[in-house]
């Protein structure tokens, strides 16, 4: 059966709200440097008055995906809950404007649409304070499986694994990507997620085809001291791990396959913000459209500079007339 999609992303539906930051202000409002916090709306509302200039971006890790595959000229789907309110509205049409299919039922009532305030340092560094709000409340219900098994790939955020009934549609959505023997890929999203879901996370191996972790989530995965003892860990697995290592480029395995890419220079770094999820934008797209895997990583590398040469989780230009100069389309 030939795939409408190239790939359907399954995350939480978040707007970034994003603003440049010192170390000092981290400090006095207690934010916790380079990782993903969870906070209460509370929390959310006090620091979005003190955040300075915020930039408000619809995003969420695997929407920020959707959107790299789409400026790749990729055809994707996103399943995720908003409610439907300002920021809810704010969200579909954002995806709509970029050209990725979203039709995931909008709440009516209970918690408002998600935001995350990220405050970005001068070395790039990005401080993620997220209220998930209404995307905790994804369910099975929400997962149509003719969807899900319209698209070559289902993309899965592992944020999503906090939520007992997120986790309940991760697995229907599974079973109906399956059931049509199409892909499915997990990106580990933060080692504090592994670190919270490990032995979750490592049963959940067995039934992915494609993993997407940076270096320090990876080494969370297999309580691994070092980045060669991850890759012994990863030898006998079937599937294709994606291991991105920020200025030293990607690693890809596969079946003892080892294919190491360099980085793409950029002048300047600004923004770290997205960039695992547009190297997922990159390889997905040289996936699902025939690139071998040493391909399929330069592509996800181009993608990742792109997005770290600005602020925001999203690329500025075009990927596909970039990846087009750089002969990789």
């Amino acid at each position: 059966m030939t795939a409408q999609y190239d790939v359907a992303g399954l995350g939480n539906a978040i707007v970034d709200v994003i603003a440049p930051a010192d170390d000092a202000f981290l400090l006095e409002h207690n934010i916790a440097k380079g990782v993903m916090t969870l906070i209460d709306e509370f929390r959310a509302d006090q620091l979005y008055r003190a955040m300075p200039r915020a930039q408000e971006i619809a995003g969420g890790s695997a929407a920020n995906t959707m959107a790299g595959l789409a400026s790749l000229g990729g055809r994707g789907l996103f399943v995720g809950k908003v409610r439907s309110d300002r920021l809810g509205q704010s969200f579909a049409a954002s995806l709509k404007s970029i050209g990725v299919d979203y039709i995931t039922r909008m709440a009516q009532e209970g918690p408002q649409s998600a935001c995350c305030l990220i405050l970005v340092t001068p070395d790039g560094h990005r401080s993620m304070n997220t209220y998930l709000g209404a995307s905790r409340d994804i369910g099975p219900a929400d997962i149509h499986e003719e969807e899900i098994a319209a698209a070559a790939v289902l993309y899965i955020e592992g944020y999503l694994w906090d939520a007992p009934e997120a986790k309940a549609a991760i697995n229907k959505a599974m079973k109906a990507s399956k059931k049509v023997r199409r892909q499915v890929a997990f990106t580990l999203s933060d080692p504090f997620c592994v670190a919270r879901w490990r032995n979750e996370f490592r049963t959940l191996m067995n039934e992915l085809d494609i993993l997407f972790a940076n270096e320090e989530e990876a080494k969370a995965l297999f309580e691994a001291g070092d980045f060669d003892s991850v890759l012994q860990s990863l030898r006998d697995w079937p599937g294709v791990a994606a291991l991105t290592r920020s200025e030293d480029g990607c690693v890809v395995t596969s079946r003892g396959e080892v294919h190491v890419i360099d980085a793409v220079p950029v002048s300047r770094v600004v923004d770290t913000t997205g960039a695992g999820d547009q190297f997922a934008a990159g390889f997905l797209y040289g996936l699902t459209h025939g690139k071998d895997l040493a391909h399929c990583g330069r592509l996800g590398v181009l993608a990742a500079a792109e997005v770290i040469s600005h602020y925001g989780a999203r690329p500025e230009a075009s990927l596909r007339e970039l990846a087009g100069k750089a002969k990789l389309l």
